[in-house]
């Protein structure tokens, strides 16, 4: 794995795969810090980088979190800055990157890249996208983020055994969150229970995340949206 962020120009290699982590700045409930989404990005492109010798690009740290306005702290750029920021640096990556592959955290960034990827793909630009999604994990700084942070990070989780969410199905809440209402739906900002989180989770869940990255990244099949399907 090359990291931008640790490396020198002429260390990067003629046409390579270039991962994006793109996070958010956001409220994780009263438990965890704002950074939760960039973190687990990075940790997944990062993770799968070093497995395939792909070039990884510094977590973009700011994302589409309207949803989460209504706590103080939350940074969104919104739709259209973030879909706008997206094309530009793919167009400038591709002039260097035979191939771009954008990860995300949030779940609030996947409507921009189901848009943005496609329209960069119809410029010819070999560039995909996959998100950081956990197979029946909750949605938001429940267990699963918990448990990941925990893993990650566990000096910056604060205490969580007493903290409650919202455990509806995201499906079902999923109105109320796009009308801004997230506050009232989950006043703690928690979608899901983190009280049964750990660290040991926490590690066998990025090991998954990361195994997921890879298959996808290695059968670099595009799907629908432009979303790496995972090849068995």
């Amino acid at each position: 794995m090359t990291r931008l962020d640790e490396t020198a120009w002429p260390g990067i290699p003629p046409q390579p795969l270039l991962i994006v982590p793109l996070g958010s700045t956001e409220q994780h409930g009263p438990h965890l810090p704002f950074d939760v989404d960039a973190r687990i990005a990075a940790a997944v492109a990062q993770g799968a980088g070093s497995r395939i010798g792909a070039v990884v690009a510094p977590v973009l740290a700011y994302g589409s979190s309207g949803e989460h306005q209504q706590f103080a702290g939350t940074l969104s750029i919104g739709q259209d800055a973030l879909r706008l920021l997206l094309i530009e640096l793919t167009r400038s990556a591709r002039t260097w990157a035979a191939r771009v592959a954008l990860i995300t955290g949030h779940g609030g960034n996947a409507p921009v890249l189901s848009d943005v990827v496609p329209t960069l793909r119809g410029e010819g630009h070999d560039v995909a996208w996959l998100a950081c999604g956990v197979p029946g994990g909750d949605a938001h700084a429940g267990r699963t983020e918990t448990s990941l942070l925990l893993h990650l990070d566990a000096a910056r989780v604060g205490a969580f055994t007493t903290v409650t969410g919202a455990t509806a199905p995201i499906a079902e809440l999923m109105p109320e969150l796009r009308a801004g209402r997230l506050r009232e739906v989950a006043p703690s900002g928690v979608l899901g229970d983190p009280r049964q989180a750990n660290a040991a989770d926490g590690a066998a869940l990025l090991a998954e995340l990361v195994d997921d990255a890879v298959a996808r990244l290695e059968g670099w099949s595009i799907a629908a949206h432009g979303q790496l399907r995972r090849i068995a």
